[in-house]
């Protein structure tokens, strides 16, 4: 597996380096430590405030990657460096689609309410524009764990079944947990009854729900059948959930249940509209308390 390692010189990017620390990498596998050196506007523009801090960045680049290559140590994957200047979302993307990555890493905050207004712009940028797989690390998750839980959220799309096959490639640990989940949205939710509707009105609407509600459980057992049919070829502990709700709502409350090392769930790739992301990813992203991997078509 090829992993870009983006890091910024925080906290943040040092977490992700020791998530990775986490995985069974072996010699085969190979880390590019990336770190893009970007010269943003600021209040004083003129050249001599420019080239100084020009300076800085350069002094302090080395730095950044060799306190990430000091986490990395007891990794056993071939592990790289590389560095370039430019925006950094534009550069993390373009890196690893010219080096034909699997999959990029890069850590954000750990946030919750308000606060996941936080998440960094670069972040969120690469996991809606990039065509690679992005894990998006979350401050010293997973670290004291004995074992990796994963809660892998379907829908039985092909978002969802690229994600799984991204699972089986990624070398966790053997005795990780897997936990494969599908939401069922309720039928209906949203349609109101009036008290003095005719009974037999009432009556056939509750029997069409009912239908609707029994179809839409026997799809979601298929759905999560499927998925442990394929992930127990990689994962020996796997259970199966279906529970209805809204669906990153119902998510995020299982990932606290679980104490998950990770949510894996996946998510369209941008296609011409700059933010696009849908709504359940964008909200597990944001609010997820550990790491979440967005999975991406290939081809997209």
């Amino acid at each position: 597996m090829k992993i870009l390692l983006a890091v910024d010189g925080s906290e943040h990017s040092e977490d992700a380096a020791r998530f990775l620390t986490l995985l069974d990498l072996g010699p085969d596998d190979e880390i590019t430590v990336f770190h893009a050196l970007h010269w943003s506007h600021f209040l004083y523009n003129e050249n001599s405030y420019r080239q100084a801090i020009k300076e800085l960045k350069k002094l302090f680049a080395p730095r950044i990657i060799d306190a990430i290559l000091n986490i990395l140590k007891p990794v056993r994957a071939k592990i790289s460096t590389a560095m370039v200047e430019g925006p950094a979302r534009q550069a993390i993307i373009e890196k690893a689609a010219e080096a034909g990555m699997d999959l990029i890493v890069m850590g954000a905050r750990g946030t919750t309410g308000i606060e996941s207004l936080l998440l960094g712009s670069v972040t969120r940028a690469v996991a809606a524009k990039s065509m690679v797989p992005v894990l998006v690390t979350k401050p010293a998750a997973s670290c004291g764990e004995e074992k990796m839980k994963i809660l892998f959220a379907t829908d039985g799309s092909e978002f969802s079944i690229s994600t799984q096959e991204l699972l089986s490639s990624i070398p966790f640990p053997g005795n990780s947990e897997v936990t494969i989940l599908n939401v069922i949205e309720p039928a209906f939710m949203d349609m109101y009854i009036p008290a003095t509707v005719d009974p037999e009105i009432n009556d056939r609407f509750i029997r069409i729900m009912d239908e609707v509600n029994k179809s839409g459980r026997l799809r979601s057992g298929r759905i999560v059948e499927q998925a442990r049919d394929y992930l127990s070829r990689k994962f020996v502990n796997i259970r199966v959930l279906s529970e209805e709700g809204t669906p990153a709502a119902r998510i995020l409350e299982e990932s606290d249940n679980l104490k998950a090392g990770l949510i894996a769930a996946g998510c369209r790739g941008l296609t011409g509209l700059t933010g696009m992301m849908g709504s359940v990813s964008r909200n597990i992203l944001s609010h997820s308390k550990c790491p979440v991997l967005i999975g991406k078509m290939c081809g997209d």
